[in-house]
């Protein structure tokens, strides 16, 4: 289980799967926000916020929404915008460094060829 926290504390999350691997993509967004991702299913991620704690951000295909803190600015998960959506991700930069020091990080080239590059 990885539990992480924006800045403030504000927004929480529960990851309750033991990733295989984390994944760090180079798309125009992911790259801007200095994320690291762990994808899993949304019946096995809690977020914990107000209803108004974040803003989402919609791009591109129009499919995910990236949650941003209102208050101190951390991204912290993206969301489908279908809500039938089985699939979510979020941010382990927000989770202590020695909880995910062991889990390999993947490159993927979202930028380009929709690939994992390593």
């Amino acid at each position: 289980m990885l539990r992480g926290s924006c800045h403030c504390g504000a927004v929480k999350f529960e990851y309750r799967e033991n990733p295989e691997w984390l994944t760090e993509c180079n798309c125009s967004a992911c790259r801007r926000f200095g994320t690291v991702w762990a994808h899993g299913s949304p019946k096995n991620v809690t977020i914990e916020k107000e209803p108004d704690a974040t803003f989402a951000y919609v791009w591109g295909d129009k499919e995910l929404e990236f949650h941003t803190c209102k208050t101190c600015g951390n991204t912290t998960h993206w969301a489908p915008v279908d809500p039938e959506g089985d699939r979510m991700a979020v941010n382990t930069r927000l989770v202590p460094a020695e909880d995910v020091k062991d889990i390999r990080v993947r490159h993927f080239d979202g930028a380009d060829t929709w690939r994992f590059v390593d």
